[in-house]
């Protein structure tokens, strides 16, 4: 069994602080994956693991997508984990959109990974994108889940933020459970904490 959440330690990966999520809301801890999977090895190592959770629940999968940015590694390490396919979406004006010449085949199986699944709403506005190309989305993956979802082979129920829906398979690695705050709740804003950053693919 891995020890993810030590990939995350050793790596430096696992940040405590004041964070602005990609949902705009704030957090105490922050998971930087791109710090873990700047090591092809572990990437890989992660990757198969992964893999191996998709492939025992006989899921078919025709091709991998992740949006950009911060899921492409994760994605493509997945996508050759499986020995499928690899593309990524964008966002383009707010808009997630499919470039750079990929298409997706009416009716192909679309698994949609991310690094991190927080409230899932990347990879959900990933999916709808392939969706209204004529994909089929047969299953959600992150390396991570904060929580909110509800993925494959955890205890844990689905909180009232989680956006991915219920009747779509998620598989992570492990969950990490972190406190988060609307903006105008946020405790660590009210005892006056730095401003909260983002560290991650859309704020630097």
């Amino acid at each position: 069994m891995l020890d993810v959440k030590q990939y995350y330690i050793d790596a430096n990966a696992l940040l405590k602080g004041h964070f602005l999520l990609s949902s705009g809301n704030h957090s105490d801890h922050y998971l930087q994956s791109a710090r873990v999977l700047e090591n092809p090895k572990v990437a890989e190592k992660l990757a198969n693991a992964l893999a191996k959770q998709i492939l025992e629940s006989h899921i078919e999968v025709d091709c991998v997508c992740s949006p950009a940015l911060g899921g492409i590694l994760a994605g493509y390490e997945l996508a050759r984990a499986l020995g499928v396919r690899f593309i990524f979406t964008e966002r383009v004006e707010g808009q997630m959109q499919l470039r750079r010449g990929f298409e997706v085949k009416q009716g192909e199986r679309v698994l949609v990974c991310e690094d991190i699944i927080t409230t899932g709403g990347s990879a959900l506005e990933s999916a709808q994108c392939v969706e209204f190309q004529g994909a089929k989305i047969v299953a959600f993956a992150g390396l991570a889940n904060r929580g909110f979802c509800k993925r494959v082979g955890s205890h844990l129920e689905r909180k009232k933020e989680a956006r991915l829906p219920e009747h779509i398979p998620l598989f992570a690695l492990e969950d990490f459970v972190f406190n988060m705050y609307e903006p105008s709740s946020c405790p660590l804003c009210q005892n006056g904490a730095d401003k909260a950053v983002k560290p991650g693919s859309r704020g630097n």
